[in-house]
């Protein structure tokens, strides 16, 4: 009785073992909560509409997913329109990274005149709603002659206020002082310690920039809208919304596929960002 005594867990063993099953099953319920509009919208990316409102709702593919597609090929002009997309929200990124990291780098790291009211007037414009900038962006993407082209999607998008208080932020606390006294000493300038000593430092905190500002731009609606008058020469969230008919006639099955397909590039943005911090932060924790 003693060695089967001996042998038994301590309660504080088998509290500790319960607690992790207990947090692994409430992750596995969190994951497949989260991706079930995802398969949801490839089981209607195969179905006609009829049968996406039928009684009992159909939970396993169907046919019609060629058929689907058809139909979006031929109702918009899917792959120009996703063209425009990833010209805008990759060039629109691009720029963000670049005019965001290197005023943030200033205000994370540099002494100036007028600094501390540079920021609260940033701070002001970051709550502003972007909404309330429509009409005089408007006019004077107008007055410059843009309103139709992409230009007037990238150029006003290509630094914003959030971008910058987020990287300064990151920098305050992710570059040492010490790491730009060090570069000052061996001659660099602003450019080198911006490139050479801040960039590699704050990559993880560029990856998530990047990931933030591309899907804004891809999911963008109301300003290209707007802007871009000529309806063949439209973003895709734009020609998707074409495809909704009036008097109850869209077709669902159509929809969805387009939806679906326009998913695509903003998974793999995820994936090569999300590796991106995760490798960062590895090698951030080795070092």
């Amino acid at each position: 009785m003693a060695f089967l005594h001996g042998t038994r867990r301590p309660k504080g063993i088998r509290a500790t073992r319960s607690r992790g099953i207990g947090l692994h099953a409430t992750l596995i319920l969190g994951v497949l909560l989260s991706a079930f509009p995802f398969y949801w919208a490839v089981i209607m990316s195969t179905h006609t509409t009829s049968e996406i409102f039928s009684y009992p709702p159909k939970l396993l593919p169907g046919s019609h997913f060629l058929e689907n597609l058809r139909s979006l090929f031929d109702n918009i002009d899917f792959f120009g329109s996703m063209f425009n997309s990833v010209l805008v929200a990759g060039s629109v990124t691009f720029l963000v990274l670049l005019f965001d990291s290197l005023a943030a780098f200033v205000f994370a790291k540099f002494r100036f005149p007028g600094k501390n009211v540079l920021f609260a007037l940033l701070m002001v414009i970051f709550m502003v709603p972007a909404q309330l900038a429509a009409i005089p962006q408007f006019v004077i993407m107008a007055k410059l002659g843009w309103i139709g082209s992409m230009t007037a999607l990238i150029v006003p998008a290509a630094a914003n206020a959030f971008g910058i208080f987020w990287m300064r932020q990151y920098m305050k606390s992710a570059i040492h002082d010490e790491l730009l006294d060090a570069s000052r000493i061996d001659g660099a300038n602003f450019l080198r310690q911006y490139w050479h000593v801040a960039l590699p430092v704050v990559r993880p905190g560029l990856a998530f920039l990047g990931i933030f500002t591309f899907m804004g731009q891809w999911n963008d609606y109301a300003w290209p809208l707007i802007a871009l008058t000529n309806p063949n020469n439209v973003t895709l969230q734009v020609a998707l919304s074409q495809l909704n008919g009036t008097h109850g006639t869209t077709d669902y099955g159509m929809v969805m596929t387009g939806a679906l397909l326009a998913l695509i590039p903003l998974l793999i943005v995820f994936a090569v960002g999300a590796k991106q911090i995760i490798g960062d932060l590895g090698k951030g924790a080795i070092r």
